[in-house]
């Protein structure tokens, strides 16, 4: 493409769009802060499939002839050309992609080029070509989520049955699997999916027909274009149509959920990854060495999507504050919007594109696992509900059974290792000692602990393997 600083000066006021109602140029300055052709040159494509769709329709409602319409498809047909050997030039004088494009095409092809505009305004043109470029951008996006989801069900079916310890507050507090915690991501993930699926829903109707605010007179089928372009219907507000971009802000709030849940995920291998915890490793192509350090393998990948998170919440903000004050119906603050959309679009396409490429690879060291599943108490819950079980009431049993985790943390040792006699005499139950016999030990162990917790949910290995098989039927 070329440099926009070559072109600052190429046009003078008079060939401008809009120049007729103006007695002097635009400062240049000016220009260069209102111009948006440097980022919404992205919605080239999209833009000339809207402008063939309306001009189609200009051609079968004979607002436009069918040479003209020819015309069109031929001039329309050689810019994509120009664009895609990269000939074709963009000018910053011309403000936008709309109308570096239309100028090109009436260079191209003249006066048929000048009626492509008719019965529409840039405010509904811009406005249809976010919707395509986003309906794309979701679609992609969407392909790169199911990719990562694939993974992640594959790594948990792996380790469908290696113990791990659970925590709440970072503190060990119960043994699950580790393929139950991915599933717990699996699930995140999926409702992201369907975030994404709404909102797309409400991206597919067609703004176009518009015109600047109030329709336009002619006799235009608003339908036709709408079936065209694979839109699902159309916007029924003209002012509503051009002026509102909760669309964008919507996927964006999409978009920030689902980075918060790569976030999330992020920071566990973060600290899983370090020598104090190796729970896991990650493939040396997601890391990075230190400058100094020669020991040091850092996990820059999961670094920098949890960094990058706040920076698509960022957007979300953005266009939040970007609409909140706006009368109706367009005002040029909704030029604003593009960036930190497109920003979020990309950052969450890439980084899940990454995690896909990453996340079945991740060496998962189970013997340290279950190594720290045996530290912690993490089966002390299980001796409270065998004691329940036994008739004693539940406060009473989790009393009795925080007495021996004192105690044994005084010994030093796990309640596993007590003999029957002294696990009788830390829980200190009196009268009712003799609730716990033999088989109390049965549910002191990681395997024990994990196997009965089966139900619907549960972290069960036959659970989560059921839970697996059912999850990956959604993904097709």
């Amino acid at each position: 493409m070329a440099d926009l600083d070559k072109n600052k000066n190429s046009l003078d006021n008079k060939d401008q769009a809009w120049s007729a109602r103006f007695a002097e140029p635009v400062a240049e300055l000016v220009q260069r802060y209102t111009a948006s052709v440097d980022f919404d040159k992205r919605m080239a494509l999209v833009d000339i499939q809207g402008s063939l769709a309306h001009a189609e329709m200009l051609a079968a409602q004979k607002i436009i002839s069918a040479q003209d319409y020819e015309e069109i498809q031929k001039g329309m047909a050689q810019i994509l050309s120009e664009m895609k050997d990269g000939t074709f030039t963009w000018e910053l004088a011309l403000e936008d992609v709309h109308l570096n494009i239309e100028a090109r095409l009436t260079k191209l092809v003249g006066d048929a080029g000048k009626r492509l505009h008719t019965g529409r305004s840039r405010n509904d043109q811009v406005a249809t070509d976010i919707r395509l470029w986003l309906r794309g951008a979701i679609d992609e996006i969407q392909s790169e989520l199911t990719a990562f989801r694939t993974g992640l069900l594959g790594l948990a079916e792996k380790h469908a049955e290696t113990i791990m310890p659970g925590f709440t507050h970072l503190q060990v507090a119960q043994p699950i699997t580790f393929g139950h915690h991915m599933m717990a991501y699996a699930e995140m993930f999926a409702r992201d999916a369907e975030r994404l699926n709404d909102c797309r829903k409400r991206v597919n109707r067609l703004p176009l027909g518009s015109a600047a605010l109030a329709g336009t007179s002619y006799p235009i089928d608003r339908e036709r274009v709408a079936k065209t372009l694979g839109f699902e219907g159309v916007c029924q507000n003209s002012l509503d149509a051009v002026s509102d971009r909760d669309f964008a802000i919507e996927f964006c709030a999409a978009a920030s959920l689902a980075m918060t849940h790569i976030s999330r995920l992020s920071e566990e291998l973060i600290l899983w990854m370090s020598p104090r915890v190796g729970f896991i490793d990650l493939p040396d192509r997601f890391c990075t060495g230190s400058s100094i350090m020669p020991q040091k393998k850092n996990p820059d990948v999961p670094e920098l999507a949890r960094g990058k998170t706040g920076r698509v919440n960022g957007n979300l903000i953005s266009l939040l504050t970007l609409m909140k004050g706006q009368p109706l119906a367009y005002n040029k603050d909704n030029q604003e919007d593009k960036e930190p959309l497109f920003d979020s679009a990309d950052t969450l396409r890439d980084t899940l594109r990454i995690f896909a490429d990453m996340v079945p690879h991740i060496q998962v060291k189970a013997e340290t696992m279950r190594a720290a599943a045996l530290q912690g108490f993490a089966t002390a819950t299980d001796l409270a509900d065998y004691l329940v079980k036994k008739g004693l009431p539940f406060r009473d049993a989790h009393e009795a059974v925080a007495h021996a985790v004192k105690a044994c943390s005084m010994k030093g040792c796990d309640l596993s290792d007590l003999d029957l006699a002294d696990l009788r005499d830390a829980c200190d139950l009196g009268n009712n000692a003799n609730l716990i016999e033999e088989d109390a030990f049965e549910v002191l162990t990681l395997e024990g602990s994990v196997n009965s917790r089966k139900h619907t949910g549960g972290t069960a290995p036959e659970q989560v393997k059921k839970a697996i098989a059912a999850y990956r039927k959604t993904l097709g």
